[in-house]
């Protein structure tokens, strides 16, 4: 198995925990919690930023030494309603308590700091469509360049609907060469509707000494370190991820990849 697919170590408790260091660079973290009512998640954010995306279910949040009460709104992350969550900022603690069956993912990156701890959802998140034919994809943007709600974290949902390709036409964002392109760590979160069915993404350099094509199961992260990193639903199968990236800067630039430049308008 390559060490760009991450999965699950169970279905219950904390199911991923991505450090900088667990995948080999610098700047991206990712963790999920699966939680039945009652089951409690909480860690302290250290020198670093989180944002807490309510992927499914309902829970009772409590960060930075406010409680937020209970937030969700969707039971099945296919319900495609805006996400609830929430931005913590460094040097504080938070903590969740499932009041349904949950998943929770937390999303961090380093952080400057002086920002207050605030909910950044489902309020000023609209489902937005993009693309077009069998490329169309639909978005939630939680805290894209255009919020100005954290030091690094660039985080955003997808629904590719089956049969559709997505993060399509190829491109990367792997060099700090702004404003032409920046460099961004990112992890893909894949969730599948039905859950038994399977996804595909590649991650390929323009050079090719990265080329890895991965079958996604329900629950798994992939890694991109580097290079493009496309993604395929097949017939029947709806797919959703949660991306998170971050690095030196907030921006996101990226070139497509110059075989598919015949795609982009």
């Amino acid at each position: 198995m390559t060490d760009l697919l991450r999965k699950p170590t169970g279905i219950s408790g904390q199911t991923h925990a991505i450090t900088p260091e667990s995948a080999g660079w610098g700047y991206v973290g990712f963790d999920t919690w699966r939680l039945a009512p009652g089951e409690v998640a909480l860690a302290p954010t250290g020198d670093r930023e989180a944002i807490l995306v309510l992927v499914e279910g309902h829970a009772e949040i409590a960060a930075a030494g406010q409680e937020f009460g209970v937030i969700g709104d969707r039971l099945s992350v296919f319900d495609r309603k805006p996400p609830h969550c929430l931005y913590v900022p460094p040097g504080s603690d938070w903590r969740a308590t499932a009041t349904t069956n949950c998943t929770l993912a937390v999303c961090t990156a380093p952080a400057k700091g002086g920002r207050p701890a605030q909910r950044l959802g489902p309020q000023g998140i609209e489902l937005e469509k993009r693309g077009s034919g069998t490329n169309t994809r639909y978005i939630h943007n939680i805290a894209m360049e255009a919020r100005d709600v954290a030091d690094s974290l660039l985080v955003t949902e997808v629904y590719t609907p089956a049969g559709h390709w997505s993060s399509y036409p190829p491109h990367r964002h792997d060099i700090d060469d702004f404003p032409n392109i920046t460099y961004l760590e990112e992890t893909y979160y894949h969730r599948l509707n039905p859950p038994q069915g399977f996804g595909v993404q590649r991650v390929f350099t323009d050079e090719g000494d990265l080329d890895e094509t991965m079958a996604v199961s329900d629950h798994d992260v992939v890694l991109v370190p580097r290079g493009h990193h496309p993604c395929a639903a097949p017939h029947g199968i709806e797919m959703y991820y949660l991306n998170v990236m971050a690095g030196p800067r907030r921006n996101w630039r990226f070139q497509t990849h110059p075989d598919f430049d015949f795609l982009v308008t």
